[in-house]
């Protein structure tokens, strides 16, 4: 084939200017290497976070207040989600496909332990938090319901919370104090390794009467606490969609909304959560690539305008193979294969470097996120090396085959 004779030619053509094919091949290195390593990041962030909330189990519902309910113009979430709901929510009888349900209600609040202090997010809630939310505790235990029917005043706390308190995590049966309270530690959780999203650490959880009657300010509505958030757990990932309905039709006949009202909550599932991730993830890594994808285009100019000087320089040798009877298209694969060769050899040291970025990030202690370069981000940087090579290189190819055999010969 011509193609692959005129690649020796190429390779001979580029280490005789080594300087200038290495700044030539300098923008697509950078391109390639930048776009490889923002898909690599934007992947590895979002298996990440995928991997942080599929761990909490895919059988969850989350019912929150729904913002700007009830004709609320001002955009406040409205409070109309109670204990009376959790208690209605919690009989098997009427909701067949709903395991558990567990009461949210916190804030972010200062913890005290002797002269150390720190703020946490403390929550209210029900032992079966733990399971709904698939916590996994490092020492001692989470609250029992005894604890929540006596109202106990117990804790359990996140390794962070832990040692800026305590300057170590082993502290079951040591106390803290919450709004002038003592609390005993019963529990610390296992460190999540993450201080993102889905962290515990920097949390504290007691029972719900408690943060009820004692910790926070809580509102009543139709004579009952309210609740931040209502957790609840489907007996399987087959019947989510109908736990979520029976769910629903509880709630709507509660809160006396007609057939023609919206509701005054949202439900959402671990599985909607995940896919809406994925579509934000997937859209910012898009958008980062294009941005770093612009050092592909300069890098081809680049390539363009040092191919164009080559045909100057070259004008001489061009004329004398024409005069010696190469046809058009010999002198057109010339070119097109060297500004190939050029583009791939700057891919190839791109995808080097790249894959070298990618092993230093996993060896730094603490970096939340790992580097993933995919098979096919090697294949779309290859590609596009390539493309850019023959896209960029065509014109100036062109050039030479427009050149006149008796001219070119008289060329100095």
């Amino acid at each position: 084939m011509k193609l692959v004779r005129y690649f020796p030619v190429a390779v001979s053509s580029i280490r005789a200017n080594k300087m200038r094919a290495s700044l030539t091949m300098l923008g697509i290195i950078i391109g390639v290497a930048a776009v490889l390593i923002i898909l690599g990041v934007g992947r590895g962030a979002s298996e990440d976070i995928l991997g942080e909330v599929a761990s909490q189990g895919t059988t969850r519902l989350t019912i929150s207040p729904r913002t700007g309910s009830n004709g609320d113009s001002a955009g406040s979430s409205v409070e109309t989600l109670t204990m009376g709901d959790v208690r209605t929510l919690s009989d098997p009888a009427f909701h067949p496909d709903v395991r558990q349900v567990a009461p949210q209600y916190g804030g972010s609040i200062q913890v005290v332990a002797g002269n150390e202090n720190t703020r946490a997010r403390v929550t209210g809630t029900t032992a079966a938090y733990a399971d709904v939310h698939k916590l996994e505790i490092a020492e001692g235990r989470f609250l029992t319901e005894d604890e929540i029917t006596q109202m106990s005043s117990v804790i359990v706390i996140g390794t962070t919370v832990a040692t800026d308190l305590f300057g170590r995590t082993q502290v079951v049966g040591e106390s803290v104090r919450i709004s002038g309270e003592p609390f005993t530690v019963v529990g610390v959780l296992e460190e999540s390794g993450n201080a993102g999203f889905g962290s515990n650490d920097d949390s504290g959880f007691i029972p719900i009467g408690v943060a009820h009657g004692r910790v926070f300010n809580v509102p009543r509505y139709r004579g009952e606490y309210v609740v931040t958030s209502i957790s609840a757990d489907a007996v399987s990932e087959e019947r989510v969609d109908a736990a979520e309905q029976q769910i629903e039709q509880t709630l709507r006949l509660r809160h006396g909304l007609g057939a023609d009202d919206d509701s005054d909550f949202s439900i959402s599932t671990q599985a909607s959560l995940l896919d809406t991730i994925g579509s934000v993830t997937s859209t910012l890594t898009l958008l980062l690539s294009s941005i770093a994808a612009i050092s592909l285009l300069v890098g081809g100019i680049g390539i363009m305008n040092i191919m164009l000087v080559s045909v100057t320089e070259r004008t001489k040798e061009i004329g004398l193979r024409k005069a010696l009877g190469a046809h058009t298209s010999d002198v057109l694969l010339q070119f097109l294969v060297e500004s190939l060769v050029l583009t791939l050899l700057g891919g190839l040291i791109g995808i080097a470097i790249s894959y070298g970025a990618a092993a230093l990030v996993s060896r730094i202690p603490g970096f939340p996120i790992d580097v993933l370069i995919g098979i096919d981000a090697l294949v779309m940087a290859l590609g596009v090396s390539a493309g850019c090579g023959l896209v960029f290189g065509l014109y100036p190819a062109m050039r030479a085959t427009r050149l006149d055999p008796i001219v070119a010969l008289r060329y100095e």
